[in-house]
Parts: structure tokens; C-alpha cells; sequence
């Protein structure tokens, strides 16, 4: 049996990418992970940058107002949604790290300091809420607020790196196709399958045993990479020898019955929640609306706030797709309520060609970008003739079967979506468009001067009708 994991030491307050290379054919990592948390913030060309953990997303009512309330007082006015559901306060001073952690805390944003950077669980935004995934798929949602607890008592998690994911998914395969390092999928009858990372075999346990699981197959990922010695900080960066199918054998020997092995799901292309009003099986609806690029003002978030408390259930779940779910409101209450969200300014039709249109910071915020992708992801909108109307609609052609678009200031691509997107990178006096992520033939990379946006928004478009979602 391996040994367990030590302490982990003190990760120095700075990000290097260049810790990252090759030995061989492993990836090997020199020092521990500098990923930016709520209290570690992360200095960025337009201030400093928190990113605060929301397990599933979740936000009672009253802690989106603190987070508005934060935004307005250190920040620059905005909340950032992130890939993983998570929340990015920008803008803010380094003398502002005690005032944003207090404030945090009272919210309840905080259940431990240790921990904030490790409560990395995505969970299926519309479990529950509109009558797909498993027979008890609200049951994912249960399964983040127990693994989080978990998480915050271990005196191991805290070893993990900020980036290690745990993805729940409620049968639909929305959350199995996020790349998590540890993977619950519901099953109908109450069981679940644990996958580690992209490993094609599972474990069918009881739902009930699935949080605990979950937690254990962390730790016994752990326990490898010490062995490996390689620093990985995520399954995928495990070398070969100490990969998934050594920690489902590791993670075995430390649960309480030999749990049935089986195939995992095949991957699927990720099912984002469609903009608009979703019926729950009792009835009730789910408000889903999406950011434009992700950004939320502070407007936007204390509107949705006020209409989770006045007539949903006073509950927001952020999702990976930058956006936002409201459940619980009565039926004669979703339609002028989902009106106003888009009179906001929020995305609220998959008909609007914010639809699928994604971007990293870009210039000003970040100095290794180099372009505002922002302002040229908008300008190509209204060169192709569906610019975003005043209540973010546009073109009246669905999108829901093209490809999702990612504007990137570099060849990073942070926060570039999972499965197959248009990729649009730029190189400083060109963007390159391409197609990633499919598993089929894509169209060559094309290459566009930025003074000629008439160009670049064809072959945006291009590229994003010639693979679609379901290829």
C-alpha cells in the first residue's frame, strides 16, 4: 500500500507556466501550484484578481448580494464566471485581500481557510429541474454540499492542487464531459459510477456511498503522485505506471467492499443548459440565462438575487458555461421574469448570438494578451450582420447546433470551452481560426490580419457552421 501523503509545503505566491515541461514522456512539476484563490489573489495588468470556489455553483441569495457588494467596493464592478462555475472578483488593491476574506466569511463564503482553493466541484446545473438525467438526479446536488463538507474536514485535501476537479453529473452527460479528475455519474436505482480522470472503467457504488468515494479517490491520487515523485497536480499528468487504473487500485483497497467494476460512459459532447425556462417535474421553473462573455455586472447579479428571493427558492447555481440557473419559480412568474433578465441585458434565448461566444480577458486586464479580444469578439458580431439587440437577442437562427467560439489573447487559451470549439487565437497583428477538440476532419487554420474584421468575422463563422456540436 502507498504511503499517505505529507502536509503539503508552503506554494509560493507567484504563477510560472515555464514549471511545466517534459522528462521523457512525463510531465514533470518543479513546485507546487500557485492557482489564485480568495485568499490568495493574483496580481493581473488591471489589478488584483480573487477567484472564489462556489461548489456546484451554489449562491443563496443573500451571498450574491455580498459578492455585488464586494464587486461595487474593491472590484471593478463585475463578477467573472469561470469554466468550473466558479466566480472571479477583478480590479481589486492588494490592501484589499483582508477587507474581501472578512467579507466572505460573513457571507459563509469561507467555511475554511485551509481548504478555499481545493472546493473545485462542478455539479449538473439542472439536476432536478427539468425531468432529465437519473430518476433521482437532484441527488448530485446533495452529493456537492456532502463531498465539500468532506473536503473541509480532511486534513489531507489540502494538498491538492487548485486545480484538481471533482465533476458530478446527474446521467445527462453534461458534467462528464468536463475532464474531472474524479468523475460521479447517477445512475437510475440509486447507484453511482466513480471514474478517475479519462479512465474507460468505473466503480458502480450506492449514491449514498458517493461523496465518501469521491474524497477517498482524491486522497489515493495523492498517495500516487507522491510515489511518481513528478508533482502532477491533476490524474493526466500522472506518469506512466502511477495513472488512473493505479488509483482506482489504490482507491479500492481503502473502501469498505469491493465495489463492482465497469465501463465508464463514452464521452459526449458537453450539453450546456439551453438560455430560457425549463420545467421541473413538479412543475415549478428554472430560469436560465447566461452572461454576455461571461462578464456579470453588479446590476445584473443583485437583479437575479432579488428574484431568487422574492419568487424562486432563493437559490442561484452558477454553471461552466458561464451562466445562471434560478429554480423554483411559479409558472406564472418565469415568463415576465425571464423578459426582464433579457431587457438586462442578460442572454436568455439560444437564438441570440452571444450564444456560444466565449472570451478570455484579454487586453487591458491581462499583459500577456495581445489584443482586446472583448471588443474584437463584439465587433465581429456586428460585422456578420447579428450583433446583440438591446434585449440580447440577435440573428433569428438557433444556434444550439454550431460550435461554440473562443476569442484567446495568446496561445494559452484560458478558459477555452471542453469538446470541440472555434478556436480564436491572437498572434499581435492576426487572429488564427481554427477548429479544436473534434474528433472528426477540421478545416485548416486560417489566418487574418486584424484591420480586416469583415474577414475574421467569415471565418469565424466559417468555422463554426462546418463541424457541428453532434459530430
Amino acid at each position: 500500500m502507498l504511503a499517505a501523503m505529507p502536509p503539503t509545503p508552503a506554494i509560493p505566491p507567484h504563477r510560472d507556466e515555464s514549471l511545466v515541461r517534459d522528462r521523457g514522456d512525463a510531465c514533470v512539476r518543479e513546485r507546487g501550484d500557485a492557482c489564485p484563490g480568495a485568499l490568495r489573489l493574483h496580481s493581473a495588468a488591471d489589478g488584483a484578481l480573487a477567484r472564489l470556489r462556489l461548489p456546484a455553483g451554489l449562491l443563496t441569495s443573500r451571498q450574491a448580494l455580498s459578492l455585488a457588494e464586494a464587486a461595487d467596493t474593491l472590484g471593478d464592478g463585475h463578477l467573472s464566471l469561470t469554466s468550473r462555475g466558479n466566480a472571479e472578483l477583478r480590479g481589486l488593491d492588494d490592501a484589499d485581500a483582508a477587507p474581501l476574506a472578512d467579507l466572505l466569511r460573513a457571507a459563509g463564503l469561507l467555511p475554511s481557510d485551509r481548504h478555499e482553493r481545493v472546493r473545485n466541484i462542478v455539479a449538473s446545473p439542472l439536476a432536478g429541474l427539468d425531468g432529465h438525467g437519473a430518476h433521482d438526479a437532484a441527488s448530485v446536488q446533495e452529493w456537492a454540499r456532502e463531498l465539500d463538507l468532506l473536503l473541509c474536514a480532511s486534513a489531507t485535501a489540502p494538498a491538492l492542487s487548485g486545480r484538481f476537479l471533482f465533476a458530478l453529473d446527474d446521467g445527462r452527460g453534461d458534467m462528464a464531459a468536463l475532464g474531472g479528475d474524479v468523475t460521479l455519474v447517477a445512475e437510475s436505482g440509486g447507484t453511482a459510477l466513480l471514474r478517475i480522470g479519462d479512465a474507460t472503467e468505473a466503480l458502480r457504488l450506492p449514491g449514498c456511498d458517493a461523496p465518501r468515494a469521491a474524497l477517498a479517490a482524491a486522497e489515493a491520487f495523492l498517495s500516487v503522485a507522491q510515489e511518481a515523485g513528478n508533482g502532477s497536480w491533476r490524474v493526466r499528468e500522472l506518469p506512466p505506471g502511477y495513472d488512473a487504473a493505479a488509483v482506482r487500485a489504490l482507491l479500492r483497497t481503502r473502501l469498505p467492499q469491493p465495489y463492482e467494476t465497469t465501463a465508464a460512459p463514452a464521452p459526449e459532447p458537453p450539453r450546456p443548459p439551453l438560455p430560457g425556462a425549463h420545467t421541473a417535474p413538479d412543475g415549478t421553473r428554472a430560469l436560465s440565462v447566461l452572461a454576455p462573455l461571461g462578464r456579470l455586472t453588479t446590476a445584473h447579479l443583485r437583479r437575479l438575487a432579488a428574484i431568487a428571493a422574492q419568487d424562486a427558492c432563493g437559490e442561484l447555481r452558477m454553471t461552466p458555461w458561464r451562466g445562471v440557473v434560478l429554480p423554483g419559480l411559479p409558472p406564472t412568474a418565469a415568463g415576465p421574469r425571464l423578459r426582464e433578465l433579457a431587457t438586462a441585458g442578460l442572454v436568455t434565448d439560444p437564438a441570440s448570438p452571444w450564444y456560444g461566444l466565449g472570451a478570455c480577458t484579454g487586453r487591458p486586464g491581462c499583459a500577456k494578451s495581445l489584443s482586446d479580444v472583448r471588443a474584437d469578439a463584439v465587433a465581429a458580431l456586428h460585422q456578420d450582420g447579428t450583433g446583440p439587440h438591446q434585449d440580447g437577442t440577435g440573428s433569428p437562427a438557433d444556434g444550439t447546433g454550431l460550435l461554440p467560439v473562443h476569442w484567446s489573447g495568446c496561445a494559452r487559451r484560458c478558459g477555452h470551452p471542453h469538446g470541440a470549439w472555434v478556436d480564436v487565437v491572437a498572434t499581435g497583428d492576426a487572429y488564427e481560426v481554427s477548429v479544436r477538440g473534434t474528433r472528426h476532419a477540421a478545416p485548416a487554420t486560417t489566418t487574418v490580419p486584424t484591420t480586416e474584421p469583415g474577414r475574421l468575422a467569415d471565418a469565424v463563422a466559417s468555422a463554426r457552421a462546418a463541424t457541428r456540436t453532434t459530430t
